[in-house]
């Protein structure tokens, strides 16, 4: 998209410095961590957190050396808790290359995630930037929590909307917000602008996660197919609690049974795609996603227009429209 190409134009500066900059906050001596370290850099993603920084910063002021600090302390807070995350789901893929417990064993990975968790505080420590280590630390406690919820309530398949949103605020939107809040704070903004900036990070994470909730419903996989990820790990998303609220108790029952007895057979994946697109938890969820996004946008609608807001409105907008 030319939008999303822009944007990284607007900000190649910044991140063609902030990448060895990153590189160097996970060096280390030990020759094994060292390659494991090499191998998460090598496959590094979109990268939409650093760009949710910088954007941020050079929205209320200018990039400083602490825009750099708070982006790499989110990364690393990031990419611990992905290592850690693929070893409690026991996941051997990650963006389409091999996760590091994959590759290395769990009791490995685990500790390169505890490696980049401490190399995260040392940084901030070393740099003397407590208020985004606040920021950012705050993030991780509540990614935890929503992990820890979100299990819970997979068990009894008992998810509302209300608790739907507290999970996805948590698991999600919240490093989102670190994001947009660290960036705001290192380009020394008052507290009211980063508390705006973090309400604005909230609504953009929730608006992404909606999102990818979405794709599991839809064709996203090589096959053309639905994904059916989410029904098969038993996770209750917007789409399906919207279709099941609107399901009459005969309904309800048979299609919880087809979760609890997962079936990877196409024809079990279909029953249950067909049934929340006839409940309309496809429309209902492209509703609510759009609201979000709106949201996000208001909350920064009365700071003076300038290049920097256009790009993070675009980026808002993207992720409302990516295909992936």
């Amino acid at each position: 998209m030319s939008e999303i190409n822009e944007i990284r134009a607007f900000i190649k500066p910044e991140m063609d410095k902030f990448n060895p900059f990153f590189k160097k906050a996970v060096k280390s001596n030990v020759p094994l961590l060292d390659i494991i370290m090499n191998y998460i850099i090598r496959r590094k993603g979109k990268q939409m957190r650093p760009m949710f920084v910088f954007l941020s910063a050079k929205l209320v002021g200018k990039v400083t050396e602490s825009t750099y600090t708070a982006a790499a302390l989110i990364e690393l807070m990031h990419t611990a808790t992905l290592i850690h995350d693929d070893v409690v789901d026991n996941s051997h893929k990650r963006r389409g290359f091999f996760s590091i417990n994959a590759l290395w064993r769990s009791k490995i990975a685990v500790l390169a995630g505890d490696f980049l968790l401490s190399k995260g505080l040392l940084l901030a420590v070393q740099k003397k930037e407590f208020e985004l280590l606040e920021i950012v630390s705050e993030a991780v406690k509540e990614m935890a929590e929503g992990e820890l919820l979100q299990i819970e309530k997979s068990r009894k398949l008992d998810i509302t909307e209300e608790t739907y949103f507290e999970i996805i605020y948590k698991k999600t939107a919240t490093l989102i917000a670190s994001c947009t809040a660290a960036g705001a704070a290192s380009a020394g903004a008052d507290k009211e602008t980063i508390s705006k900036l973090k309400q604005f990070g909230k609504y953009a994470g929730i608006t992404f996660q909606i999102k990818d909730d979405l794709f599991d419903y839809q064709k996203t996989n090589l096959t053309g197919k639905p994904a059916g990820n989410d029904i098969q790990e038993k996770k209750m998303t917007l789409p399906l609690i919207y279709a099941l609220k609107n399901a009459n108790n005969s309904e309800k029952r048979h299609i919880l049974k087809l979760i609890v007895k997962f079936s990877e057979k196409q024809s079990s994946v279909n029953e249950i795609l067909n049934f929340v697109n006839n409940k309309d938890g496809l429309k209902y969820t492209e509703k609510v996603l759009h609201e979000y996004k709106n949201k996000a946008l208001k909350n920064i609608e009365d700071i003076p227009d300038s290049i920097p807001k256009k790009h993070l409105s675009a980026l808002v907008e993207y992720i409302t429209v990516r295909k992936k």
